[in-house]
């Protein structure tokens, strides 16, 4: 349960990315166009002839203001629209389109309760009784103010209705709405429901949040020390995005009234005063969530970097100069700070701890100070900069943020020599002589934590099954690609000599077919977990060498095999044939793999029509990405695979139609999928459908029930 919901947070805080990245250059258009606009700064700097009312360059700066305005002022339907695409797993064009209409439709049925109700007046003004802010122009709608929370709520919501329903299979007098055309439809009468119940949830929800925001603001500067030490802890979990993002775009991080207008979040109230020529000092209760990263991450890890290169072992000096320069020179331009702080969170993880106290620390004592500076995206020196040196120190008390920084460096400095050396840490340029020197990532932390989960050791980044494939293959370098399909891990390599046969089956292998340089190892279904398993291990194992083949064993005479007794009519299991075609024995297979029934013995169809049929009453365990392919498992356990056509996983999706999705109860004769015959015939090596069964514990010896043609939903073979 635990690891579900941390995979949920994990997806809704990968979903907002899309819609935050947007931030920078809107942060960008409008600090530098309010800067450069504004009555004071002009005169300050005597550049009325330049900048003043009238002039050209003011003219473009005031667009440049309005054009970044205009997108924090619509945050709303943008996080509806990119956190639907971000949590929308195919067609995600569609999950778009959904949201945008869902959005609008949840405000207006609102909007239609607020009238009915009249707090919302005939000629679209708010009732005198109604708490001021908490009813806003919504895109043209009167509608509660809900902000960057319904943009969320609807973009979740349709992302899963997307995922539920854009594979549905209606009726054939309905047939035209259904599929992906019926995602937007079950949005709009969804979320029309959801726009009423809105009426009567959220001021219960919004009062909640003001209590929250409340309780965060009352706690003073110890709460900002809580703050930011949790933000910079979720850091390696990739959730501090979920976290901190309410406290920036909503009323758990304050609220203010600017200008005549509600603004709810640290972020926007930030932007909300930077575009109001009525602020004498930007507010340090809302910056506190940000204002403080500029001190360690232009100053405080710059001081860690330093201190790394200067316990690093002579030998090695040069190489972790070199990486922890460059490291140290991306958080101070631009405030990104992994390259550093996965380094040391991969390899001392105390050194991250004590990163996280002094980052915490660092929010708390900017506001303590006062200082208000802003930032899009994160604390470098072109967000200083812009929002802060350019603003003046009257409005953002940024110049506290150079002393402090500078003690920040040497505690810093200071702090991580006496640990590293105390503890013998293996930073960067102090690892054992058989270790390269480099600067980690969040991907290497992800393979370690993975590593220590299955108990296997965690130097050898990866499982043993993927390091002895690896080996198999050649080693890591002369791998140049790994896909798979339903059955097969299809590699390329440099060399295929270097491929060793006799281990990749001791890895579980079947089957070895090498073509060229291409290699495909025959595993069956479970080949999907191994490919995903080797694409870590190769990620952080990129020096893993071959294994040297060993000598070829004399060949040994099998034994005869007894032929076995006609099973009686009573002993025989029929099963029936999904496709419509000439019916052939697998050994016939145009495909060596299935023709020596690596993946299992079955039997294949040439259709003379393009849809696949359920033979019986069945479970879908699993449909490819790809689509060519889906595992299917009978009422009384039967495993069996429905392959269309050889090499179609190339195919990408093109030419099949997919019915039918994960864990969907089928009954016998229900569509599965259809497929485009003359384009596979076209563009694969054959249109050969096969059926095959993966568990040979369950079935062996298949025998075909009749030669020549068989109708979907006949006797094909029995066992």
């Amino acid at each position: 349960m635990r690891d579900q919901v941390f995979s949920i947070l994990q997806a809704v805080g990968r979903s907002f990315m899309l819609p935050v990245a947007i931030l920078p250059i809107a942060g960008l258009l409008l600090g530098i166009g309010a800067s450069f606009t504004n009555a004071t700064t002009i005169q300050t700097y005597g550049l009325e002839n330049i900048l003043g009312n009238g002039t050209i360059l003011h003219s473009l700066l005031t667009i440049m203001s309005d054009a970044g305005n205009i997108i924090f002022g619509n945050l709303p339907i943008i996080f509806a629209v990119g956190v639907a695409i971000g949590m929308a797993k195919q067609e995600k064009e569609v999950a778009a389109l959904s949201a945008m209409i869902a959005f609008f439709v949840m405000h207006a049925s609102t909007s239609s309760v607020l009238k009915l109700t009249g707090k919302v007046l005939a000629d679209n003004t708010v009732s005198p009784d109604v708490l001021e802010g908490t009813i806003a122009n919504i895109n043209g709608i009167m509608s509660l103010q809900e902000g960057v929370f319904g943009g969320i709520i609807v973009g979740i919501g349709v992302a899963y209705l997307h995922n539920r329903f854009h594979k549905i299979v209606l009726p054939d007098a309905l047939s035209f709405f259904g599929g992906s055309r019926f995602v937007p439809i079950i949005s709009t009468v969804v979320y029309m429901f959801v726009g009423i119940a809105m009426y009567f949830i959220w001021p219960v929800v919004q009062n909640g949040i003001f209590a929250l925001g409340g309780l965060v603001t009352g706690t003073g500067y110890v709460g900002t020390l809580i703050f930011g030490i949790i933000k910079r802890a979720l850091i390696p979990f990739g959730l501090h995005h979920v976290f901190y993002l309410p406290f920036w775009q909503t009323g758990v991080g304050g609220s203010m009234m600017i200008d005549g207008k509600l603004i709810q979040g640290g972020q926007n109230i930030f932007f909300a005063q930077l575009a109001s020529p009525n602020v004498a000092h930007f507010s340090a209760d809302a910056t506190r969530y940000f204002s403080g990263e500029f001190i360690f991450m232009i100053f405080g890890l710059p001081g860690a970097a330093l201190a790394m290169y200067r316990t690093a072992k002579p030998e090695k000096k040069k190489v972790a100069g070199g990486l922890l320069l460059s490291a140290a020179l991306t958080s101070m331009f631009t405030g990104i700070t992994e390259p550093i702080e996965f380094s040391f969170l991969f390899v001392a993880p105390m050194l991250f701890y004590v990163q996280v106290i002094l980052a915490g620390a660092a929010y708390m004592i900017a506001h303590i100070l006062n200082i208000a500076v802003g930032l899009t995206f994160s604390g470098g020196l072109l967000d200083l900069f812009i929002f802060g040196i350019l603003q003046g120190q009257d409005k953002t008390s940024w110049m506290y943020i150079i002393p402090v920084g500078i003690i920040y460096f040497f505690l810093y400095y200071f702090i991580f020599t006496f640990l590293i050396k105390r503890f013998n840490l293996k930073t960067p340029g102090r690892e054992d002589d058989d270790t390269a020197t480099k600067l980690y990532t969040k991907a290497d932390v992800k393979a370690r934590d993975a590593a220590a989960k299955d108990g296997t050791d965690s130097k050898a980044s990866g499982d043993a099954v993927s390091q002895t494939i690896t080996q198999a293959l050649g080693g890591s370098q002369n791998i140049t690609s790994v896909d798979a399909c339903a059955t097969r891990l299809r590699c390329t390599v440099a060399d295929s000599a270097l491929v060793n046969d006799a281990a990749l089956k001791a890895t579980g292998a079947v089957g070895v077919i090498k073509r060229g340089t291409g290699v495909q190892v025959v595993y069956g279904p479970q080949v999907a977990v191994i490919k995903s398993n080797l694409e870590n291990y190769l990620a952080t194992n990129p020096q893993d060498g071959p294994i040297e083949a060993a000598p070829e064993a004399a060949p040994v005479e099998e034994p005869k095999k007894e032929t076995a007794p006609e099973k009686s009519d009573a002993e025989k299991r029929y099963f029936n044939s999904p496709f419509t075609g000439a019916l052939h024995p697998i050994t016939e297979a145009p495909d060596e793999a299935f023709a020596g029934k690596m993946t299992g013995d079955g039997f294949f169809v040439y259709p003379e029509d393009g849809v696949v049929y359920a033979p019986e009453d069945s479970t879908v365990t699993f449909v490819f990405d790809t689509k060519h392919a889906l595992g299917m498992t009978t009422a009384d356990g039967v495993e069996y695979l429905l392959h269309i056509g050889i090499d179609t996983v190339n195919l990408n999706g093109q030419g099949f139609k997919v019915f039918v999705e994960n864990g969907q109860e089928v009954k016998k004769g229900d569509k599965l999928m259809e497929f485009d015959d003359e384009y596979i015939k076209a563009n694969a090596p054959s249109d050969a459908c096969l059926c095959i069964f993966t568990d040979p514990d369950q079935v062996s010896d298949v025998t075909l029930v009749k030669t020549g043609n068989v109708k979907a939903g006949e006797q094909a073979v029995y066992f």
